[in-house]
């Protein structure tokens, strides 16, 4: 039996948070909440909340200047000081919009916190179980957020003074990471538009379990949690590698809503797959997925959009380009799966995206992106992929030069 205290987080951009938050406060939970939003003087707020008790408030001094030390540094080691007070029995983390779940669960998991008076140095996860992440929205407005070009600083929220993330990032990113959702759902939602978000987010959280709260409901928190699934993630935090189509989400049209998987096992052009990328961009919640691109051989690329944001990244090394000590430290279901499909000549190497559409052509998304591979004479002639010109290098950056792809009759500036 699992003796670590139970660990509730809940997100939201907008929505039931407070409720939430408030329903889960039975006696022996405490909540606690990190508010960012005196950011720019310096400072975060600090709250923590019990049955009974007025809330106890600290202001925090910004660690090296920075939001995400002062967060690891107060609450890492307060989560560890709770869970061994016998008065509580489960934890809620509160968090602040700007915050993305994952990277707190990893935190939890990753971190050591050294110095607390009693305790073994390790992670907060010794005393701390990441029980269920619950993701809050408003129905009448996270679809246009999600599907829009906003920064964060656009509505005033920066979590750090380089924070460069769009608002569709960080909502899409909170809800594929959720467990549970909770949905205010207004009378100014109509049926179809509900229709169509309820066909999202079986897409993007297949298997979380959805409470749609309307005015003068009463939410039964308990009950929802109670639905997570065994196998949801739970704070798992999972690599470029892992299946893409984790909890088996539908995938048949519902209301204009897919997902179109794209799989490849020759590599990108870099300089056609620069110019293919917009069409993740538009009518596009989310794209996500590992890239092969002839010019970097042996390092994958990982490519995620939500909105009109995109982010691209290394992946790691393919199995391929790794020494054989090397390859016995990768996990074994990824080399499992990667002999599945072993080519003589490239290994593991290919290309797997899945992008979930609700207003764009799916056979233009495919075409577009088969526009971009290496053909057949290219395929032929490896020596010179080395010479070619590669815009997803370590220092690219946009604005850039524009040229057509021949199925994209516009472009849109991404922001990589």
């Amino acid at each position: 039996m699992d003796g670590r205290t139970p660990l509730v987080l809940v997100s939201g951009w907008t929505g039931a948070m407070d409720d939430v938050v408030t329903s889960l406060l039975s006696d022996g939970t405490v909540a606690v909440r990190h508010d960012l939003s005196r950011v720019y003087e310096g400072v975060v707020r600090r709250t923590i909340l019990a049955p009974g008790e007025a809330p106890r408030e600290t202001i925090l001094e910004l660690a090296h200047g920075c939001v995400s030390c002062t967060l690891r540094e107060d609450l890492l080691p307060l989560l560890r000081k709770l869970a061994h007070r016998s008065s509580v029995n489960r934890i809620v983390l509160a968090m602040d919009p700007a915050l993305e779940p994952e990277a707190l669960c990893w935190a939890v998991e990753n971190v050591i916190v050294a110095g607390v008076v009693g305790q073994v140095d390790g992670s907060a996860s010794r005393d701390v179980s990441i029980t269920a992440v619950v993701d809050c929205l408003d129905a009448a407005t996270w679809l246009t957020d999600a599907t829009g070009d906003d920064a964060l600083a656009d509505r005033g929220i920066v979590a750090s003074g380089d924070d460069d993330r769009t608002v569709a990032q960080v909502v899409v990113g909170q809800v594929d990471y959720a467990d549970a959702l909770v949905v205010s759902a207004g009378p100014d939602v109509g049926g179809w538009e509900r229709a169509k978000l309820a066909a999202v987010l079986s897409r993007l959280a297949p298997g979380a379990p959805v409470a749609w709260v309307g005015p003068g409901d009463v939410l039964d928190i308990e009950a929802l949690i109670a639905a997570v699934p065994f196998d949801a993630r739970r704070g798992e935090v999972t690599d470029a590698h892992s299946p893409l189509l984790r909890g088996q989400p539908p995938l048949t049209a519902d209301c204009g809503v897919t997902l179109v998987e794209f799989a490849a096992d020759r590599p990108f052009h870099p300089e056609r797959l620069h110019e293919a990328i917009d069409v993740l961009l538009d009518g596009v919640v989310s794209a996500r997925g590992r890239a092969w691109v002839a010019t970097q051989p042996d390092e994958a690329l990982w490519i995620e959009s939500a909105g009109g944001g995109l982010r691209v990244a290394s992946a790691g090394k393919w199995l391929a380009a790794m020494a054989p000590q090397e390859q016995d430290r990768v996990d074994t279901s990824r080399r499992a799966m990667a002999a599945l499909r072993w080519d003589e000549t490239f290994g593991d190497r290919d290309t797997s995206l899945v992008v979930l559409v609700h207003a764009a052509d799916p056979s233009e998304i495919d075409r577009t992106l088969r526009w971009a591979l290496v053909s057949d004479d290219e395929m032929n002639d490896r020596d010179a992929w080395a010479q070619w010109n590669d815009p997803f290098g370590q220092w690219h950056e946009d604005p850039c030069e524009t040229s057509e792809s021949p199925y994209q009759d516009t472009r849109r500036e991404a922001q990589e």
